[in-house]
């Protein structure tokens, strides 16, 4: 794998890790750490567990993975995909026990935190609602890393207020919605890698992504997603891959 240093400039490619649970193994983890340059570690409230964080943890620093915090809503049976009613102190309470977690992992092996990136509903929560994002950015504002999330929502919005860096994300294996929302499915399914490739192509080319009603987007990013959960993701993860190294 190139140093992530070589790539400043070009989109990096990061993938949600760590999701599996007990003896239950989950998703395509060891096989996109050659590829991905940033990793999103589930912090076990809607995936993952001590054991599965500090494998990951351990895994992702021999390669020189950068690891980010993948903080979720306490609902293991729905994976975190299904919404519920929260206050902006629970999100910051709720975040702040999670990457705390995972920070104890990171300074036993010597790592640092990188990012934080909510997962799944609550991801889609603080990207409509501006308080719930507040008390998620606050707490990237505490551990002094940025936030990814969807350029454009109150993501972004709310990281500008409050002085948090911001990185923005393409998703290649989920569909988008005509107004930029992302279409979360309960199940992963596989995604076509060239589909994927193109999508990368023609968002760095002619800056638009055509939504699942032929809407064409502009969406700014500076990384991208590829889920390890799906079946193919590694094969998708390599195309996104060699797109980039063709631009």
């Amino acid at each position: 794998m190139t140093d992530v240093a070589d790539r400043r400039g070009t989109p990096m490619i990061n993938s949600d890790m760590g999701e599996s649970l007990g003896l239950h193994s989950f998703g395509n983890d060891p096989a996109l750490l050659d590829t991905v340059d940033a990793i999103n570690v589930a912090c076990g409230f809607h995936s993952g567990d001590p054991d599965t964080m500090a494998e990951t943890v351990a895994a992702a620093k021999e390669k020189g993975v950068l690891i980010g915090a993948h903080p979720g809503l306490p609902d293991l049976v729905g994976f975190g995909r299904r919404e519920m009613k929260l206050s902006p102190q629970e999100v910051e309470h709720m975040m702040l026990y999670q990457v705390g977690a995972l920070s104890a992992f990171l300074r036993r092996e010597g790592a640092s935190l990188n990012h934080i990136k909510p997962h799944g509903s609550l991801y889609g929560m603080l990207a409509r609602d501006a308080d719930l994002m507040r008390g998620a950015a606050r707490v990237a504002r505490l551990f002094d890393v940025p936030v990814y999330g969807i350029a454009g929502t109150a993501h972004q919005a709310v990281c500008e207020e409050l002085g948090v860096p911001f990185v923005a994300e393409l998703y290649v294996d989920l569909n988008y919605g005509p107004a930029g929302e992302l279409l979360i499915q309960r199940r992963p399914e596989p995604t076509d890698p060239d589909a994927a490739a193109r999508r990368v192509t023609r968002a760095l080319t002619d800056g638009v992504v055509e939504a699942s009603d032929g809407t064409l987007l502009t969406i700014p990013f500076d990384s991208i997603c590829v889920h390890s959960d799906a079946p193919n993701s590694p094969a998708v993860a390599t195309a996104v891959r060699s797109a980039l190294d063709a631009l």
